[in-house]
Parts: C-alpha cells; structure tokens; sequence
C-alpha cells in the first residue's frame, strides 16, 4: 500500500468521524470553543451543514486519491 492509498483511507474515516459528530452532537466536543463560533457566526443548523460539508469533501479526496 503506498502513502496516498494511506491518506485515502484515513480521508475516509475522518469523514465518517464528522459525520459522526453531526449527527451525535456530543456535549463535550460541541461545546468546544472553536464550535461555538461556529454556531454564533452560521448558526446551530448551519455548522452541521458546514460538518456535513466539510466530510463530504474529505470523502471525495479519499475516494480519489484509493482509485488513482
């Protein structure tokens, strides 16, 4: 397995882990500081949509780069 497969599939499972988070919304890690300012600026709904987002495009390049 060379290094880009790697990163594909850690692209991958850091999607899921997203996903994860999202739909969760575990107490500890949605009250981080960095996620507060995520819902102040975009709101409750749209840091989800941004997470969402954020894994889909991380599933992508980690579909991309295990096919190259």
């Amino acid at each position: 397995m060379n290094g880009l497969a790697l990163l594909g599939l850690l692209l991958i499972l850091y999607a899921v882990v997203v996903v994860v988070l999202a739909v969760k919304k575990p107490k500890p890690i949605w009250e981080m500081g960095k996620i507060q300012m995520f819902i102040k600026l975009l709101g409750d709904r749209g840091t989800v949509i941004l997470f969402y987002v954020l894994a889909a495009i991380a599933l992508g390049f980690g579909i991309w780069l295990l096919v190259r």
